[in-house]
Protein backbone atom coordinates (compact mmCIF):
# COMPACT_ATOMS: atom_id res chain seq x y z
CA UNK A 1 0.00 0.00 0.00
CA UNK A 2 1.36 3.41 -0.88
CA UNK A 3 0.78 6.56 1.14
CA UNK A 4 -1.96 7.92 -1.14
CA UNK A 5 -3.85 4.64 -0.75
CA UNK A 6 -3.42 4.83 3.03
CA UNK A 7 -4.76 8.40 3.19
CA UNK A 8 -7.70 7.46 0.94
CA UNK A 9 -8.55 4.46 3.11
CA UNK A 10 -8.27 6.47 6.33
CA UNK A 11 -10.49 9.22 4.93
CA UNK A 12 -13.05 6.66 3.81
CA UNK A 13 -13.08 4.68 7.06
CA UNK A 14 -13.19 7.66 9.40
CA UNK A 15 -15.92 9.33 7.36
CA UNK A 16 -17.91 6.10 7.30
CA UNK A 17 -17.85 5.80 11.07
CA UNK A 18 -18.35 9.45 11.86
CA UNK A 19 -20.83 10.02 9.03
CA UNK A 20 -23.17 7.56 10.71
CA UNK A 21 -22.89 9.46 13.99
CA UNK A 22 -23.48 12.80 12.23
CA UNK A 23 -26.53 11.50 10.35
CA UNK A 24 -28.01 9.98 13.51
CA UNK A 25 -27.96 13.36 15.28
CA UNK A 26 -30.17 15.15 12.72
CA UNK A 27 -33.07 15.05 15.17
CA UNK A 28 -30.97 16.37 18.08
CA UNK A 29 -28.16 18.51 16.60
CA UNK A 30 -27.97 20.91 19.56
CA UNK A 31 -27.28 18.18 22.14
CA UNK A 32 -24.32 19.07 24.32
CA UNK A 33 -21.88 16.20 24.90
CA UNK A 34 -21.47 16.83 28.65
CA UNK A 35 -23.46 18.43 31.48
CA UNK A 36 -20.81 21.16 31.41
CA UNK A 37 -21.31 21.98 27.72
CA UNK A 38 -18.99 21.24 24.83
CA UNK A 39 -19.28 21.20 21.07
CA UNK A 40 -22.76 20.23 19.88
CA UNK A 41 -23.10 18.21 16.64
CA UNK A 42 -24.47 21.16 14.65
CA UNK A 43 -21.33 23.20 15.31
CA UNK A 44 -19.06 20.20 14.77
CA UNK A 45 -20.45 19.38 11.32
CA UNK A 46 -20.12 23.00 10.21
CA UNK A 47 -16.65 23.21 11.71
CA UNK A 48 -15.52 20.07 9.90
CA UNK A 49 -16.88 21.31 6.55
CA UNK A 50 -15.35 24.77 6.97
CA UNK A 51 -11.99 23.46 8.21
CA UNK A 52 -11.55 20.83 5.50
CA UNK A 53 -12.49 23.38 2.84
CA UNK A 54 -9.97 25.80 4.34
CA UNK A 55 -7.19 23.23 4.41
CA UNK A 56 -7.88 22.06 0.86
CA UNK A 57 -8.45 25.42 -0.77
CA UNK A 58 -6.22 27.79 1.21
CA UNK A 59 -3.41 25.64 2.60
CA UNK A 60 -3.05 23.11 -0.24
CA UNK A 61 -4.27 24.92 -3.36
CA UNK A 62 -3.41 28.48 -2.34
CA UNK A 63 -6.91 29.74 -3.18
CA UNK A 64 -9.69 31.41 -1.19
CA UNK A 65 -11.93 29.25 0.96
CA UNK A 66 -15.36 29.10 -0.72
CA UNK A 67 -16.83 28.86 2.80
CA UNK A 68 -15.04 31.99 4.03
CA UNK A 69 -18.32 33.49 5.26
CA UNK A 70 -18.42 30.69 7.86
CA UNK A 71 -15.08 31.63 9.46
CA UNK A 72 -16.50 33.47 12.49
CA UNK A 73 -19.10 30.76 13.08
CA UNK A 74 -17.03 27.61 12.47
CA UNK A 75 -13.36 28.60 12.16
CA UNK A 76 -10.48 28.23 14.59
CA UNK A 77 -11.30 30.00 17.83
CA UNK A 78 -15.05 30.10 17.22
CA UNK A 79 -17.25 28.97 20.08
CA UNK A 80 -20.49 27.02 19.72
CA UNK A 81 -23.62 28.88 20.77
CA UNK A 82 -26.77 27.20 22.02
CA UNK A 83 -29.09 28.81 19.48
CA UNK A 84 -29.84 26.78 16.35
CA UNK A 85 -30.89 29.90 14.43
CA UNK A 86 -27.27 31.09 14.56
CA UNK A 87 -26.34 28.34 12.09
CA UNK A 88 -27.27 27.00 8.67
CA UNK A 89 -29.64 24.02 8.76
CA UNK A 90 -28.02 20.79 9.92
CA UNK A 91 -28.98 19.01 6.69
CA UNK A 92 -27.27 21.77 4.68
CA UNK A 93 -24.12 21.40 6.78
CA UNK A 94 -24.11 17.62 6.24
CA UNK A 95 -24.49 18.14 2.49
CA UNK A 96 -21.70 20.72 2.44
CA UNK A 97 -19.39 18.38 4.34
CA UNK A 98 -20.13 15.65 1.76
CA UNK A 99 -19.29 18.07 -1.05
CA UNK A 100 -16.05 19.20 0.56
CA UNK A 101 -14.96 15.62 1.27
CA UNK A 102 -15.71 14.69 -2.36
CA UNK A 103 -13.55 17.59 -3.51
CA UNK A 104 -10.76 16.46 -1.20
CA UNK A 105 -10.90 12.89 -2.52
CA UNK A 106 -10.95 14.11 -6.12
CA UNK A 107 -7.85 16.19 -5.41
CA UNK A 108 -6.18 13.22 -3.71
CA UNK A 109 -6.61 11.24 -6.95
CA UNK A 110 -4.40 13.74 -8.78
CA UNK A 111 -1.44 13.20 -6.43
CA UNK A 112 1.56 10.92 -6.32
CA UNK A 113 3.34 9.97 -3.13
CA UNK A 114 6.10 12.43 -4.08
CA UNK A 115 3.55 15.26 -4.16
CA UNK A 116 2.88 14.77 -0.45
CA UNK A 117 6.25 16.32 0.38
CA UNK A 118 5.55 19.52 -1.55
CA UNK A 119 5.21 22.63 0.60
CA UNK A 120 1.76 23.96 1.40
CA UNK A 121 0.50 27.53 1.36
CA UNK A 122 -0.24 27.44 5.10
CA UNK A 123 0.65 30.53 7.12
CA UNK A 124 4.07 30.38 8.72
CA UNK A 125 2.62 29.98 12.22
CA UNK A 126 0.74 26.83 11.10
CA UNK A 127 3.61 25.15 9.22
CA UNK A 128 4.41 22.73 12.05
CA UNK A 129 1.22 20.77 11.28
CA UNK A 130 0.34 22.04 7.81
CA UNK A 131 3.75 22.59 6.18
CA UNK A 132 3.37 20.01 3.41
CA UNK A 133 0.49 18.68 1.35
CA UNK A 134 0.86 15.35 3.14
CA UNK A 135 0.64 16.98 6.56
CA UNK A 136 -2.51 18.83 5.51
CA UNK A 137 -4.19 15.64 4.35
CA UNK A 138 -3.15 13.82 7.53
CA UNK A 139 -4.68 16.53 9.70
CA UNK A 140 -7.96 16.10 7.80
CA UNK A 141 -8.17 12.47 8.92
CA UNK A 142 -7.24 13.05 12.56
CA UNK A 143 -9.41 16.17 12.85
CA UNK A 144 -12.47 14.23 11.74
CA UNK A 145 -11.76 11.46 14.25
CA UNK A 146 -11.18 13.93 17.08
CA UNK A 147 -14.56 15.61 16.63
CA UNK A 148 -16.26 12.28 15.94
CA UNK A 149 -15.67 11.39 19.57
CA UNK A 150 -17.51 14.54 20.60
CA UNK A 151 -20.48 13.57 18.43
CA UNK A 152 -20.46 10.10 19.99
CA UNK A 153 -20.59 11.73 23.43
CA UNK A 154 -23.47 13.96 22.34
CA UNK A 155 -25.34 10.87 21.10
CA UNK A 156 -24.94 9.24 24.49
CA UNK A 157 -26.06 12.45 26.22
CA UNK A 158 -29.16 12.32 23.99
CA UNK A 159 -29.86 8.84 25.38
CA UNK A 160 -28.96 6.94 22.24
CA UNK A 161 -27.34 3.52 22.21
CA UNK A 162 -23.85 2.91 20.92
CA UNK A 163 -23.78 2.45 17.12
CA UNK A 164 -20.43 0.64 16.95
CA UNK A 165 -18.87 -1.19 19.88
Amino acid sequence: MNTIDYIRQEMSMSKGWIGGLMADMQSAPMTLPTPNGGNHPLWIVGHLAYSESNILNCYILGKDNPLAEWKDTFGIGSQPVNEATAYPAYEDLLAKFETVRSETLAYLETLTDADLDKPSHAPEERKEYFGTIGQCLTVMTTHLSFHGGQIADARRAAGRDILVA
